[in-house]
């Protein structure tokens, strides 16, 4: 059960939103952002106050501790979302697949600078293949990717948020969009975009974000409870790989030589750091010396 929750999130991610926001281009990236934080913080908060009557959700209330972190996480995936959007929006799908192939490595590079983790060696390799792409890139076509890197660094720092502040995924989630909503709501006020607009079928697919932004989280905190770290790091990359398809196939975007030596090296990172965690998890712990009080047992 636990792969079906995995590939549903995965699989929503990778092409069910995209596809979803692609048939909102009516609206912009901004209303359809603060559409998405009002739905989905409706749908958040009802399926929270469900479970808490049934007793299957306790909702306390965070530490002052916590308040900052949450406060950076819900920056983060607003930010996140944004730019998201913006990349749906003006054809740009193969940055946004550029962006949560690079994500994994930079998460890595956080956790050794921010939180001290060590870097095996082929991680640290896997690091520099991915920088030596970017920096590739950067010195063939004369541009720094920005979409791809902000989606990256972006979405990296709310998953370390996230990880350091220690709350459950609906939780977290609920308090993120409820930070966020005062400024979707005074964005909704102030523009001329329609919070509810006449046409039911816009209206049916403005609700709908709710759930498209929501449910793949909740299948993918079920996913993690279920399988191995291991796994879910090699699924985790069916979501730009279903981006890159679409860019491609479906929307007619051109993968540039500069983009494609950038991509060929960040998936021999890719793999790499896949080897090194497939050798992490089969390699076994090691068994503590037994202390025995009695020196003449055997």
């Amino acid at each position: 059960m636990g792969l079906v929750y995995a590939l549903a999130a995965y699989l929503s991610w990778g092409l069910v939103v995209p596809l979803h926001f692609r048939l909102l281009g009516a609206y912009s990236p901004n209303h359809i952002l603060a559409e998405r934080i009002v739905w989905s913080s409706l749908f958040a908060g009802t399926l929270a106050l469900i479970l808490a009557v049934r007793h299957r959700l306790n909702l306390p209330l965070p530490l002052r501790r916590r308040h900052a972190l949450l406060l950076l996480s819900a920056a983060m995936i607003g930010v996140n979302w944004l730019l998201y959007l913006y990349a749906i929006s003006s054809g740009h799908l193969l940055d946004a697949s550029l962006g949560y192939y690079i994500n994994p490595l930079v998460s890595v590079a956080l956790g050794r600078v921010v939180l001290g983790e060590r870097l095996r060696p082929l991680q640290a390799a896997a690091v520099g293949i991915a920088t030596a792409g970017v920096a590739v890139a950067v010195v063939w076509a004369g541009e720094l990717p920005l979409m791809s890197l902000s989606l990256a660094v972006s979405f990296a720092l709310y998953g370390l948020a996230r990880k350091i502040v220690g709350v459950d995924a609906l939780v977290g989630f609920l308090a993120e969009t409820l930070l966020l909503l005062p400024a979707a709501i005074a964005w909704l006020v102030l523009t001329p975009e329609p919070f509810l607009p006449a046409e039911s079928a816009s209206l049916a697919l403005l609700m709908l974000t709710g759930l498209t932004t929501a449910l793949p989280l909740i299948w993918f905190a079920a996913a993690a409870v279920r399988l191995r770290l291991t796994t879910l790091g090699l699924l985790q990359y069916v979501a730009p790989t279903c981006l890159l398809g679409l860019s491609v196939l479906a929307f007619g975007e051109r993968v540039e030589p500069p983009r494609a030596a950038m991509l060929a090296l960040i998936w021999v990172a890719l793999a790499l750091y896949t080897l090194d965690a497939v050798r992490g998890r089969r390699t076994p712990a090691p068994v503590p010396a037994r202390s025995d009080p009695d020196p003449m047992r055997v």
